[in-house]
């Protein structure tokens, strides 16, 4: 049976994270997502690759170890969604699940993700990323968007809040 071609859905949120962490989000290696902000957003969001590759040596140590050919990998298009089931501190224990180092998530906060789902192929954005949160397939209507993303973040529409380094969207 084909599945279904994909229907874009102009309500759900895009995450922005550079390769090759949303190639690891997708294969259910990397089950957290470090940030350096809280989010109270909860539910399945898109993954977007973003268009730079992470310059962490740990990307490149965790690529390697999984056997993830970054310079093969998709890149500035939705390549699948994953649910977001909780947030909090990070702890020492998150370093597996997250890819890194203890080091890199000391005073960071841990988004838990579960259901990976791969789009295949890739999907094409009709709107470019304008922050680590964003719709792909509406247009923006800023002054919403802008209230209705920091009713869920502790920052002013996500402007200012920064990723882990080596992971900010282009």
């Amino acid at each position: 049976m084909v599945p279904p071609p994909f229907q874009p859905d102009p309500h759900l949120l895009a995450l922005g994270v550079r390769q090759p962490w949303a190639e690891l989000i997708l294969r259910g290696v990397k089950t957290i997502e470090v940030r350096s902000q809280k989010t109270q957003i909860r539910g399945v969001i898109h993954l977007y690759a973003s268009r730079r590759i992470s310059d962490l040596p740990e990307a490149r140590e965790a690529a390697k170890r999984h056997g993830v050919e970054v310079a093969r990998l998709p890149r500035g298009r939705i390549v699948g969604s994953v649910e977001i089931c909780d947030c909090r501190p990070s702890e020492p224990t998150d370093a597996e699940a997250a890819q890194v180092s203890v080091d890199l998530l000391l005073g960071q906060q841990v988004w838990h993700l579960r259901h990976p789902l791969r789009f295949d192929p890739p999907v094409p954005i009709s709107m470019p990323p304008y922050g680590i949160w964003f719709y792909p397939f509406r247009v923006p209507q800023p002054r919403a968007i802008r209230e209705e993303v920091a009713g869920v973040e502790s920052c002013e529409a996500n402007a200012e809040c920064r990723l882990l380094p080596g992971t900010l969207v282009p």
